[in-house]
């Protein structure tokens, strides 16, 4: 009798694991692909190198706060924070860079001040055991009174040349987003990285097969903050100054573009590359209709179906 082993092979494994996680995703790049095409028979500049650059400087806040907000609920945490921490971004860097620290120190303020405020939500969820929404909410409202606390009223101000390089005609923003994307591939292929899925997906079989679980938790944290604050500085570079509350919508606008892309609420379902998209289709969303002429009104009734739509389809398919 032959000893062939019954043993799947590796890719066998892989790929229904990463059919699982891509639920609801594969029909979403063709509804941003249809978008855009729209945007583009709208926009007919879109295609031109000042159009491109254009177009992603708008989306690229967006796409930091769905990864912001991906990264949480892949681990099946949230956060309501994002827009208060998007806000304190903007203020910091509005009041640093043009100061004495320059854009080297504003920079690094912006990033320690994401990095720390992150860290230290994760540490708190993590070790006092408390529900991730309580948290982020009460956090809310304090990142968001320090954000008044700094800056009271919109002002400051981020060096012209800044504002150039990253909201003007080059496609700077489109180049940071492929650098972040490189980034998180190789993040993902770190020990924390690989107990991402594990910490959402099935918390106590992690924790108890030896999977850093409250770690790789906490640093989830420490990027969403991280990646929040980026969108800060940017949105801050695309309008020359500070606003502490520029930041509002963006709470609500990321769980949306998570949830667009297939993120689950559970924890370990999804993927980043399907958060991109959603961010991508929801900006969209917003260009086309602005074009058509939409009231904000009807934006938020066409927004709110849409997604509505998305969400349901995938699951009228499991019914069936």
């Amino acid at each position: 009798m032959s000893t062939v082993s019954s043993a799947r092979p590796a890719g066998a494994l892989y790929w229904p694991v990463q059919a699982r996680r891509n639920i609801g995703v594969r029909s979403l790049f063709l509804v941003v692909l249809a978008f855009l095409i729209a945007y583009g028979f709208l926009f007919p500049g879109l295609f031109s190198a000042s159009g491109f650059a254009k177009f992603t400087q708008s989306w690229f806040p967006l796409a930091l706060v769905a990864m912001a907000q991906a990264i949480l609920m892949l681990t099946g945490g949230i956060s309501l924070a994002i827009g208060p921490t998007v806000s304190l971004g903007a203020v910091i860097a509005a009041t640093t860079m043009a100061g004495p620290l320059g854009v080297t120190g504003g920079a690094a303020a912006v990033a320690l001040t994401g990095l720390g405020i992150g860290a230290a939500t994760g540490f708190i969820v993590v070790r006092l055991r408390l529900p991730a929404i309580v948290v982020t909410l009460a956090g809310s409202f304090i990142i968001g009174g320090a954000a008044l606390l700094i800056l009271p009223r919109p002002g400051g101000a981020i060096p012209e040349w800044l504002s150039d390089l990253l909201a003007g005609d080059t496609p700077t923003a489109f180049v940071l987003l492929v650098a972040i994307v490189l980034l998180w591939k190789l993040y993902l292929a770190t020990p924390l990285g690989l107990s991402l899925y594990a910490a959402g997906e099935n918390p106590v079989g992690a924790y108890r097969s030896g999977v850093p679980v409250d770690a790789a938790r906490v640093a989830a944290y420490a990027i969403s903050g991280l990646l929040s604050t980026g969108a800060g500085l940017f949105v801050a570079a695309q309008t020359g100054s500070g606003d502490p509350v520029i930041g509002a919508a963006f709470t609500l606008n990321s769980i949306a573009a998570a949830v667009l892309g297939g993120i689950g609420f559970l924890g370990g379902q999804g993927t980043m590359r399907g958060a991109l998209a959603g961010s991508l289709l929801l900006s969209l969303m917003i260009s086309v209709m602005f074009f058509l002429g939409f009231t904000p009104v009807a934006q938020y009734v066409a927004q709110g179906l849409i997604i509505i739509g998305a969400v349901a389809i995938p699951q009228f398919r499991k019914v069936q």
